[in-house]
């Protein structure tokens, strides 16, 4: 199977030639659903901060007298109103703000999904510009999308350049990656994915 070819536009919107995107990165024959999955889940599971932490019944203000005599009442016997059955004692198995959610996918499997993620957008879903040519400005960047009609597209900003993470920042429908710090989520959850020419080539060299 050769490599695909994919237009290539300048920021005004123009087409302006060809590019050949490997095979082996944006045209893989067999995309494989389990591992992208597997990769968001460890994506997601990985950015949770895990501080939700509950007061146990020695944390819990209060409680050192009894709160009323041990018989005579008609009352169940309590010895604190720190017992987790009263209201505002502790809590008994809360979390403890010491929680581990994190997981791992090997190396080997997170190439594949990223692969496989780059295979879906390639299809159709892939804008290749020319050369971004930015002075630090969000007007630009929003007057590129506006010519290559990603207006209200969800885009995902692919890049090197940090002139160009400067002018994107500030746009509500961008999000910006460098080029080495992809996530499969990232690819998924874009409408669109924008990148250059030059950083085409960085994106191979990773996953080759």
């Amino acid at each position: 199977m050769a490599d695909m070819k994919l237009k290539v536009f300048s920021q005004e919107g123009a087409e302006v030639g060809q590019v050949s995107l490997s095979k082996d990165v944006f045209a893989i024959e067999n995309v494989n659903n389990q591992v992208m999955f597997d990769a968001v889940v460890t994506y997601q599971a990985n950015l949770r901060q895990a501080t939700a932490k509950t007061k146990k019944r020695d944390e819990v203000s209060g409680g050192g007298k009894k709160p009323f005599r041990q018989k005579g009442t008609g009352r169940a016997r309590a010895g604190s109103t720190r017992s987790p059955i009263w209201v505002g004692g502790g809590t008994v198995f809360g979390p403890t703000g010491e929680q581990n959610f994190k997981l791992k996918q090997n190396k080997k499997e997170h190439a594949l999904a990223l692969r496989s993620a780059w295979t879906l957008k390639g299809k159709k879903d892939l804008v290749v510009i020319d050369e971004f040519k930015f002075g630090g400005k969000t007007k630009e960047v929003v007057a590129m999308l506006e010519a290559l009609k990603l207006g209200n597209e969800k885009v995902l900003l692919v890049t090197s350049d940090d002139t160009v993470m400067q002018a994107a920042g500030n746009v509500a429908n961008v999000f910006i990656r460098s080029v080495g710090n992809i996530a499969v989520y990232d690819l998924l959850n874009a409408t669109k994915v924008v990148i250059n020419k030059e950083d085409i080539k960085l994106v191979e060299e990773g996953l080759k």
